[in-house]
C-alpha cells in the first residue's frame, strides 16, 4: 500500500499545477513515481501527447464585453462545474491510502466527476458511498464478467458505464520492467476482494477471455440499458464501429501513451474524430492534460469534455483529498481566464474560431 507522508499540505499552499506535480514525486517512493510517469515502449507516444499541444495557440479577442465566462456543462446528463472528469487510473492506493474514495470526494466539493476504476484499491460501492453526487461512471473491461460487474455498478446507482476497449492486454512497458516494478496486488483490487477471490492475479486472469468484437460488446451493454462511453478511440474508423455498436459516447484516448508505441497522439486525432461523429455523441479526450490552455484547446478542437489521469493522481499523491480538489480549482481559475481573455463566455461558444496552429 502507500507509503507517502500522511502530512499533506493544505490546499492553499499549491499556487500552481507545476507545486503539485513537483509535490507528488517528492512524497512518492521512487517505484510509484516511475509507474506513474512511465509509458510503453521507448515513450515516443508519451512525449507526443504534450507535444501535441504545443502545435496550437488560442487566438486573443480583446473587448468583447466578457468578464465572468461560465464554465459549467453538462456530459450523458451530469452536472460539470467544469467540462473534466478524472480517469478511471487503476493502483490508486499507491498515490495515497484513500485513493479513488478521496478522488471522489473532492470531485464532489468542486461539482464534476468521476470515473471509478474496474482494477482500483477501492470498490465501486465504496466510491459511491463515498461520494454518490460524483460516482456517476463506473469503468470496465469487456472481461467475461462484464454481466455480473454491470448489475453490481447499475445497483450501486451509477448513471453510465465506460468500457476500455483498447486494453485487452497490458502494453510492453519499458520503465516498469526495467524497474523490477512490483506492488501488492491488493492496489488494483477493490472489485476482487469485493468478490471474495483469494487471489488476485488468478482472478483477474480467469476474467480475460479471447478479444471481443464489436457485435459482442454491442449484445452486452444493450441487457443492461445504461449509456456508455467506448473508451479507447484513436480513429474515425474505430469512432463509427464505437457509435455503431451503440456507444452514447466517444473517449479519445491512447491510454495516457502506456499501449501502442508509437502511437498517435490524443489531440492529433481529435479533429478528425470529432468530424467523423458529426455531433451524434459527445467527444471526450484524455491524454497529455497538464493545463487549463490543454482543457481550452481539446475543448476548441473537438471535446466535450476532458478526462484528468495523471494530473489528478498527482494531486492524489502531493495532498490527497486536498490536492485533487486544488487541482481541479486550479484548471478551472485557468480555463475562466483563458475563456475572458479569448472573449468566450460559455462553453457552447468556444469551437474551433479560437484556436489556431503555431505559426
Amino acid at each position: 500500500m502507500v507509503t507517502v507522508t500522511s502530512a499533506f499540505p493544505q490546499d492553499g499552499e499549491f499556487r500552481t499545477l507545476e507545486e503539485i506535480h513537483a509535490a507528488a514525486l517528492e512524497r512518492l517512493p521512487r517505484d510509484a513515481a516511475v509507474y506513474l510517469e512511465s509509458g510503453a515502449g521507448t515513450e515516443q507516444t508519451l512525449r507526443a501527447n504534450r507535444e501535441a499541444f504545443t502545435r496550437w495557440v488560442i487566438k486573443p479577442k480583446p473587448m468583447t464585453g466578457v468578464g465572468d465566462p461560465k464554465t459549467n456543462t453538462e456530459f450523458l446528463g451530469i452536472s460539470l462545474s467544469v467540462p473534466v472528469l478524472t480517469a478511471p487510473f487503476g493502483g490508486d492506493a499507491l498515490f495515497a491510502r484513500d485513493g479513488h474514495l478521496a478522488v471522489a470526494r473532492a470531485n464532489a466539493a468542486t461539482g464534476i466527476a468521476s470515473i471509478v476504476p474496474e482494477v482500483g484499491s477501492f470498490s465501486w460501492e465504496q466510491v459511491a458511498e463515498a461520494a454518490p453526487s460524483a460516482a456517476r461512471i463506473a469503468q470496465l473491461h469487456p472481461f467475461d464478467s462484464f454481466d455480473a460487474s454491470a448489475e453490481r455498478i447499475k445497483a450501486a446507482g451509477y448513471d453510465a458505464l465506460c468500457v476500455t476497449v483498447d486494453c485487452p492486454i497490458m502494453g510492453f512497458r519499458t520503465r516498469n520492467r526495467m524497474e523490477r516494478f512490483r506492488f501488492d496486488p491488493v492496489v488494483w483490487a477493490g472489485n476482487v476482494i469485493h468478490d471474495c477471490s483469494p487471489n488476485v492475479a488468478s482472478t483477474y486472469g480467469s476474467k480475460i477471455v479471447p478479444a471481443w468484437t464489436w457485435d459482442q460488446l454491442a449484445e452486452a451493454t444493450a441487457r443492461h440499458q445504461m449509456p456508455w462511453i467506448a473508451k479507447g478511440i484513436l480513429t474515425p474508423e474505430v469512432a463509427e464501429a464505437a457509435i455503431g455498436a451503440g456507444a452514447s459516447a466517444i473517449l479519445v484516448s491512447n491510454h495516457g501513451g502506456r499501449q501502442i508505441d508509437p502511437s498517435p497522439a490524443s489531440l492529433d486525432m481529435l479533429p478528425a474524430i470529432a468530424a467523423q461523429v458529426a455531433g451524434r455523441v459527445p467527444v471526450l479526450l484524455d491524454s497529455g492534460l497538464r493545463t487549463g490552455g490543454d482543457v481550452f484547446l481539446a475543448l476548441a478542437l473537438g471535446a466535450s469534455a476532458v478526462v484528468i489521469g495523471r494530473l489528478a493522481a498527482y494531486g492524489l499523491a502531493a495532498a490527497g483529498e486536498h490536492g485533487v480538489r486544488r487541482t481541479v480549482e486550479l484548471l478551472t481559475e485557468e480555463l475562466h481566464i483563458l475563456m475572458t481573455l479569448a472573449g468566450i463566455p460559455d462553453i457552447g461558444s468556444l469551437t474551433a474560431a479560437a484556436v489556431a496552429p503555431r505559426p
